[in-house]
């Protein structure tokens, strides 16, 4: 499969990492089971490990954040337009 990119799951980049924070493999092999490449399965250890601090923050989450942003956001915008809506309807009942 040369030449051809291959897009990974979380879940398997996920279990990849863990593999290879186990130990009980070197990444090399890990990497040839998994047909990924040595410095990729270094790469997806790494960013386990140093996000593995972030599944025990508490509060909102920031996808959860981002969410409640934009929500608010299109709550803000469907009331200014049913104002708008409700203004040109006044005006419009004035002609005949």
């Amino acid at each position: 499969m040369v030449g051809k990119r291959r897009i990974h799951t979380a879940a398997f980049k996920a279990k990849v990492a863990v593999e290879a924070i186990k130990g009980e493999q070197t990444l090399n092999e890990i990497a040839k089971a998994c047909e990924v490449h040595p410095v990729q399965v270094a790469q997806w250890r790494k960013a386990l490990v140093e996000g593995a601090s972030t599944l025990f923050e508490r509060g909102p989450k920031s996808g959860e954040r981002d969410h409640q942003v934009q929500e608010d956001a299109l709550l803000r915008e469907v009331g200014r337009l049913q104002v708008e809506v409700s203004f040109l309807k006044k005006k419009l009942e004035r002609f005949p």
